[in-house]
């Protein structure tokens, strides 16, 4: 059993809650028995508390803090852009988004979360754990889209009435700002909200309610 904060293996996965490290290693931590439980992938570490390590030096190392009872750290995987329906994103820069993004898509269609410039990393921590684990299932994929681009803007048609032929993929941007003016796409849709109501979703939602949307509509078709 470890009991000593200077175990090489615990620095590793102190190392790994800092971006570049994750980037120079191509790795990352999961943590919690759900995610382990989760993982699809051989872990290059995993540490139980009580079992393999002091749970205190365990607390110690977790972005959770104390009550952690296993972490892993697994090789990152990258999935390559494809299938009937996907997401890109440009500029979400909210970890948490980015994961319950990767959940939703995992969930309603067959292709990946594509991420584009100015994005959080799938991999972190917090990317990780807002995933549920399908990070696992569905990894993340990098590049641009290939197929029909809808890009989800407010004001916009509502996308319940676009007509597009799949392959579709699905571009949102920041809460704020948006996808940058000059991207291209081949429609704008919105997403109507009723009167009285918050004039905007988060990105996360946004996604989630047009995945369901567009991929009901190609399953009837098919």
């Amino acid at each position: 059993m470890i009991t000593s904060p200077d175990n090489e293996q615990l620095k590793t996965i102190r190392k790994l809650q800092a971006k570049k490290h994750r980037e120079r290693s191509g790795l990352f931590v999961a943590e919690g028995e759900d995610l382990v439980e989760a993982a699809t992938w051989e872990p290059e570490i995993l540490l139980v508390a009580g079992v393999d390590v002091e749970p205190n030096l365990l607390d110690a190392v977790s972005s959770l803090g104390s009550g952690t009872r296993v972490i892993g750290v697994y090789r990152q995987v990258w999935s390559e852009p494809g299938g009937s329906l996907s997401v890109y994103l440009r500029g979400v820069r909210d970890p948490g988004n980015v994961g319950a993004i990767i959940r939703s898509a995992h969930a309603l269609c067959d292709g990946p979360v594509i991420l584009g410039p100015d994005c959080a990393d799938p991999y972190s921590p917090k990317a990780v754990r807002a995933s549920m684990g399908s990070i696992f299932a569905r990894p993340p994929a990098r590049g641009e889209p290939a197929g029909t681009r809808i890009a989800l803007e407010r004001g916009a048609q509502p996308l319940a009435t676009v007509e597009a032929q799949p392959p579709i993929v699905v571009c949102l941007g920041a809460e704020r700002e948006g996808l940058p003016a000059d991207f291209a796409c081949d429609l704008r849709a919105g997403i109507p909200l009723r009167d009285g109501g918050p004039d905007s979703l988060n990105v996360a939602m946004a996604a989630t309610v047009a995945l369901y949307e567009l991929g009901n509509r190609m399953a009837a078709d098919a």
